[in-house]
């Protein structure tokens, strides 16, 4: 009698090795550096000087090939690197990326990390955008074997924390202070992608956005959360010159945009070198309790459902930009919500969605991301694929397993990547 499974025509096919165009499995050097305010004044937040990377950069990137990584998102301290217009701080950066291309390390390089320079105040300056692109163009012009960039990270959730919630940074909390700063940052990053084209014509950029839904709680409160939803999508609709709603370009003129700085963010068009980015965590879904009130649901449409929404308004290819979950008491809570993660992706790339990658955020924990970085405390979060003395934890073993099994996926589930070279840092 056989012993051969009856089912094993539904076995592996044998694929192809093109170098560059498999699916690409990321991680992060967690890299924020918003300003808030304390009992003591004001206080820069660097994670980066709090996670103990500056010290121990070499030895984080060398723990992100253990895992079977070859693409890094990463963020050098702009907020310390631009000194004044014209003038730049290149040291660190100068030591540090050069050792992560000769290790075979592929960056995606975020410009602006949820912080700006002292001497340029805070996110609602007008003059921002400009200085930005100055400094876009000069980085691009020193670092030009750099082709993956995330010009401002989050940028909704900059302009929320930062402008909404004032949490950070200018700390207001109003419609106004939540447009000023999505305007300056959604000008500043096309600017800024304006000037790194001029240097580095292929490059492609990763916007990393702040996936997000929102649920009502009561049949009066639909109408806010549809707001809500609509709005979440202002930053990409901005960028992509995406025409958006009139309700929309009323909230955006009755709270500071004028009529020539939204031209201004339709005038150009630069899709073609679009990847749009996906940041979902169990807490990016929201229950509206109350006017203007909202709490964190939990996972309840999950991020299939939630990113589907984000392709179907762009077609673009999408990247899964950031996750994680604490550890728990064994670290199996963690590895579960990778898998879970995972699960999706796949059911995506399924149904055909052009995603590229899947990535989980930190490659170490992380510090007061329980409170938002509002709160100096100090307080170690185990959220990272290793813990801050650089062990691996149980999440960070199911992490290299999964890029071991799964390493010769290809880059989209169907066809060649839209630009030659896919992700690769050198095309």
């Amino acid at each position: 009698m056989s012993t051969e499974s009856p089912f094993s025509f539904y076995g592996p096919r044998v694929v192809s090795h093109p170098s560059k165009s498999r699916f690409v499995f990321a991680s992060g050097i967690e890299c924020s550096y918003p300003v808030i305010q304390t009992p003591a004044g004001r206080v820069r937040r660097d994670q980066m000087a709090e996670c103990g990377h500056y010290a121990r950069w070499r030895e984080d990137f060398e723990l992100t090939l253990a895992l079977g990584c070859r693409h890094l998102r990463y963020g050098p301290p702009y907020y310390s690197m631009h000194l004044a217009p014209g003038r730049y701080d290149w040291s660190f950066t100068d030591e540090v990326l050069p050792a992560m291309r000769d290790m075979g390390i592929t960056p995606i390089l975020d410009l602006c990390h949820f912080g700006v320079p002292d001497w340029i105040g805070d996110f609602q300056n007008a003059d921002w955008p400009a200085h930005f692109a100055e400094y876009a163009g000069a980085f691009a012009t020193r670092y030009p074997w750099i082709r993956l960039f995330t010009p401002v990270n989050e940028m909704y959730i900059t302009a929320e924390f930062s402008g909404y919630y004032g949490w950070w940074n200018e700390r207001l909390a109003s419609h106004h202070g939540f447009v000023g700063a999505l305007k300056n940052v959604t000008l500043a990053s096309l600017a800024a992608m304006q000037a790194i084209l001029l240097v580095r014509p292929n490059a492609l950029f990763i916007h990393a956005e702040s996936s997000e839904h929102t649920h009502a709680n009561a049949p009066e409160l639909v109408g806010e959360a549809e707001m809500f939803n609509e709005r979440r999508f202002l930053t990409l609709d901005l960028i992509t010159g995406r025409r958006i709603s009139a309700g929309m370009y009323a909230y955006l003129r009755d709270n500071g945009m004028s009529e020539a700085e939204y031209a201004r963010l339709r005038s150009v068009d630069l899709v073609e070198h679009f990847v749009i980015g996906h940041d979902y965590y169990v807490t990016n879904e929201h229950l509206l309790v109350a006017p203007g009130v909202r709490r964190g649901s939990g996972e309840v449409f999950g991020y299939a459902t939630v990113a589907r929404a984000y392709h179907e308004r762009y077609r673009l290819p999408i990247m899964h930009t950031e996750t994680n979950l604490n550890q728990g008491a064994t670290g199996d809570e963690a590895s579960d919500w990778l898998w879970k993660t995972w699960a999706n992706v796949q059911q995506l790339r399924r149904e055909g969605v052009p995603i590229c990658g899947m990535t989980w955020y930190s490659v170490t924990d992380q510090v007061d991301w329980d409170v938002g970085l509002r709160e100096k405390n100090d307080r170690v979060n185990p959220l990272g694929l290793y813990d801050l003395d650089r062990r691996l934890r149980p999440v960070g073993a199911s992490f290299r397993r999964l890029t071991e099994q799964w390493r010769d996926t290809p880059l989209l589930p169907y066809g060649p990547f839209s630009i030659v070279g896919g992700l690769g840092a050198e095309d």
